[in-house]
Parts: structure tokens; sequence; C-alpha cells
């Protein structure tokens, strides 16, 4: 069995085992599935067991997987999030978060490389938390509107800055190209909300038990097509996809309940199912865990990383807190601002493929961003919890 076998047939297992494993350990410790997919990446791959290699098919689907995490949380985000108060607070620390994550960079890294720790340590893991803030029945209650723009602005944010700043035009013509797929995208979204449904509802909802299957057809040619609008503006596909999250929601925002519902199920079965797990699991695969273990005194760099994330993206997220919130649930919105990894993975690729990293310092990013995975969703909902209980 060549290694390209070996890896197309346990990628699927490892993925069928992460949920497993994460059940079996939940009546001790709740931790995240994303983390149990990183660390059988890490484990079955060349930093441990070399039986899952990195592959061109691979790639390919990491790629999607990449792309449908992002369109969740397009399709997820409370648009009214951004409104008013609690959005004017999340975009003034996301900037602040940025210009204090690029000034912590030069200390790292030279140049643009300071601008790529930057953007890592603005980001918020948005697509990792949503599924989080559901499962806990908090997605729609303030403290998870909270999040969800902190989450937005963490994820928009540092797509933009990545076309702006990484992009291989100069500042001026990026900014053009930008401002062109963004008008595009937004015209598309405002005919998403006004345009009539009707018609397409009755069709969705008459192939949602058939071979049509017309609405995971549709949320497939739309992702698609706004990935390559994105490609061919030469603007960062992850905003490409976001976007086609954003027109999904309109289209569907008037269904009925029972139809949202019934096509979601869907939608998360494909993306949560299989795509998203399979992104997870090679970004375990390609960790470059020797680059670590090799100089202690970097692994020791990680956990930095961590409170970093913490203390550079964590506090200014607490400006976007509910009004009245107490110190627990503030708190808990700024560990789960802080979460990130998704970005990072994107952003420290770039970064070693033009040389501005090495792949140690891209390690200790990444590795930085998988612990934020592991302890801050954990921490923070139980400080939301407690908040609740405490009345504050």
């Amino acid at each position: 069995m060549t290694a390209s076998h070996m890896t197309l047939l346990l990628v699927p297992l490892l993925v069928v085992a992460a949920p497993i494993l994460a059940r079996l350990i939940r009546r001790w410790l709740p931790v995240p599935v994303m983390v149990f997919e990183l660390l059988l990446g890490i484990l079955f791959g060349p930093a441990v067991f070399g039986l899952v290699q990195v592959t061109e098919f691979l790639d390919m689907l990491a790629d999607l997987g990449v792309a449908m995490l992002f369109f969740m949380a397009g399709s997820e985000i409370q648009l009214s999030a951004l409104q008013g108060r609690t959005g004017r607070r999340a975009w003034f620390g996301w900037f602040l978060s940025l210009g204090l994550g690029i000034a912590a960079g030069l200390l790292i890294a030279p140049g643009l490389g300071a601008v790529i720790v930057g953007i890592c340590l603005c980001s918020t893991a948005l697509g990792t938390l949503l599924p989080v803030l559901r499962d806990a029945g908090v997605l729609k209650q303030p403290f998870g509107l909270s999040v969800s723009a902190v989450g937005a602005v963490g994820e928009f944010g540092p797509i933009v800055a990545i076309s702006l700043l990484l992009g291989s035009r100069e500042p001026g013509g990026a900014l053009a190209v930008l401002t062109v797929f963004l008008v595009i995208a937004a015209v598309l979204i405002w005919h998403s909300q006004r345009l009539p449904h009707g018609r397409l509802h009755r069709f969705v909802e008459s192939t949602l038990h058939t071979s049509g299957q017309f609405a995971v057809r549709l949320v497939m040619a739309i992702l698609f097509a706004l990935i390559v609008l994105s490609l061919v503006l030469d603007v960062d596909m992850l905003l490409g996809a976001f976007a086609a999250g954003v027109v999904w929601q309109m289209l569907m925002r008037d269904a009925s309940p029972a139809t949202q519902h019934a096509v979601e199920s869907k939608i998360e079965g494909l993306a949560f199912g299989f795509l998203i797990p399979v992104f997870f699991v090679a970004t375990g695969v390609k960790f470059d865990l020797r680059a670590l273990l090799d100089a202690p005194l970097t692994l020791l760099l990680v956990p930095a990383m961590t409170v970093a994330l913490l203390v550079i993206r964590g506090l200014p997220v607490m400006l976007a807190a509910p009004e009245g919130a107490g110190w627990r649930e503030r708190f808990a919105v700024g560990l789960l601002g802080a979460t990130g990894l998704p970005i990072i993975v994107v952003v420290t690729a770039i970064g070693v493929e033009e040389e501005l990293i090495s792949s140690t310092e891209s390690a200790v990013l990444v590795g930085g961003g998988m612990l934020s995975v592991l302890l801050f969703p954990l921490i923070g909902m139980a400080l939301a919890r407690r908040s609740t209980r405490a009345g504050g």
C-alpha cells in the first residue's frame, strides 16, 4: 500500500475517531472535537507515526474544508450584531488588537513578518466557536451575539488585512481590487435580501428528500462562484467563502422554520461531518512538531503565544461584552474572542511560503492557536454558565 493510499484510508477513520474520543472524555473534560482532530493529525502525521502524508488530494480537501468553515461562519453571523454599540466596539477592539499585534510582531520577525504575527494575534476563530455557542444554546442570547460580532470582525478583518498587506499588488491597487470585490458582494447580499424567495423556497422544499438536493447544490454553486471571483480578483478566497455564507443566509432567512432546520442539517452534515474535520486533521498532519521538540526553549514560546492571544486579542474584545455584563461574562467574551486557529494556519502558511517567517515561528504561532482552541472555549463557557447562575 502506497503512502497516498494509506492517507486516503486513514484520514476518514481519524475523522470518525475524533468525536468518539471527544464523547468518551466529555464526562471529565468537555474538549472541543476539533482539538482531537488536530491531535490525531499530529499523531498519525510525519511528526510521530508517519502514516498520513501531505498529498495533493488531502490539500484540496483541506482547502474545501477551510472554505466551508468560513462559509458556515458567514451563514450564521447575525448582521444585526455588527450594528450599534456592539459592532462599534468589536471593530475598535479589532483595530486595537491589530496595532498591538504588529508591535509585538516586530519583536519576533522584521518587516512583513511582523504583519504576519499581528494578523495572527488579532484573529478570532468564529467558525470554531459557533458550534460551541450553538450546542450551549446561547447563540441568540446577548452573550452569544456579542461573541458572534467579535468573531465576525475577527475573521473578516484579518482576511481584509491579508488581501491588502500580503497580496501581490501594491497597497493602492490591492485596496481598489478589494473594494471592487466588496461592492460586488454587497450587491449580491442586497439582492439576496430584497428579492422574493417564495419560488426558491418551494423548490428547495420539494427536493429536500429527493436525489435533487437543490439546496446543497445551490450552496456549493454560490460558494464556488464567490471563491472563483475572489481568486480572479486576487483577494483571499476565504473572503469569498465568508461572503457566500452571508448570501445564503439572506436567501433562506424567510423560509419556514422547518425548511431552514432541514437545510441547515444537510449543510452542517457536509461541513462538520466531513470537510471541516478534514481541514483540522490536515492542519495537524502539517504541524511541524519537530521544529519545537528540537529546541526545548522554543517549545516554551507556545504557551507564551497563547497568553499573547489572551492579552492582545482577549482584553480589547471585552469592550464588546453585553451592556451591564459582570466580570465573569466579560472575561468569557474575552476568552472566546481570543480563540484563534484557522486564520493563524492560513496566514502562517503564506508567511512560510513567502519566506517572511520561519517554519519554527509558524509552528509556535499555530501551536499557540491550538492551545487557545483547547483552553479558552472550555474556560470561557464555564465562566459564562457561572455568570448566568450568579446573575452576572
